[in-house]
């Protein structure tokens, strides 16, 4: 009976056996990571969209967040951008010449969400960035949050301290000049520290 049917079956025996081959073939490519898996879609949500680059900045090394800045300066159209941190960079990580011709000079410090940053590297900051390093305009970028004493000194010698909400805002597209127009604002009350802490925790 096959043999009488063979000539009249044989092609759509062929294209099941094909179709066979072919889902099995995907089934292990996918199975195996080997089939490119679609991107997830990113959030829409701007907070959602700050969380998420965040959490990208936390897993880089201290080095990798200073050449991340530079890179940020650049797509804000900072020119002569130079990443000099170091055991010698006297308190300057990247320098740069801002659109306007300003000379930018931007200490980075990659500490863990939970922390803050202290007075006491602030001071260091603020002894450098103007006599040493020449500043017309001094930014203190940090992965956490800066102490009250820390805020009152870069509020007092002109040094915009750009906190953790706002490194949020710069890392998603807002451009340097408009952090440096709000001079740290936005670090939140007692209530939005409190939420804070709650949600990394203290190491």
């Amino acid at each position: 009976m096959l043999a009488t049917t063979w000539p009249t079956i044989w092609p759509y025996v062929l294209a099941a056996a094909a179709t066979g081959v072919s889902a099995t073939a995907l089934w292990w490519l996918h199975h195996t990571d080997r089939l490119p898996r679609r991107a997830a879609p990113r959030p829409h949500d701007p907070a959602a969209r700050r969380a998420a680059s965040l959490a990208e900045i936390d897993a880089l090394s201290w080095q990798e967040f200073e050449r991340h800045v530079a890179a940020l300066c650049r797509r804000d159209g900072c020119r002569d951008v130079v990443v000099t941190g170091g055991a010698d960079d006297l308190g300057a990580d990247v320098t740069a010449t801002l659109p306007d011709g300003r000379r930018l000079v931007i200490q980075c410090k990659h500490y863990a969400p939970h922390r803050y940053v202290p007075s006491g590297d602030m001071q260091k900051f603020l002894g450098t960035a103007w006599l040493h390093h020449r500043a017309d305009v001094a930014v203190f970028a940090a992965t956490c949050p800066f102490s009250k004493p820390a805020l009152a000194l870069a509020a007092e010698h002109r040094i915009t301290p750009v906190h953790r909400d706002l490194l949020g805002l710069w890392n998603t597209g807002t451009p340097l000049t408009t952090l440096l127009a709000l001079g740290g604002a936005g670090q939140g009350d007692a209530a939005h520290r409190r939420r804070w802490r709650e949600t990394y925790g203290r190491g």
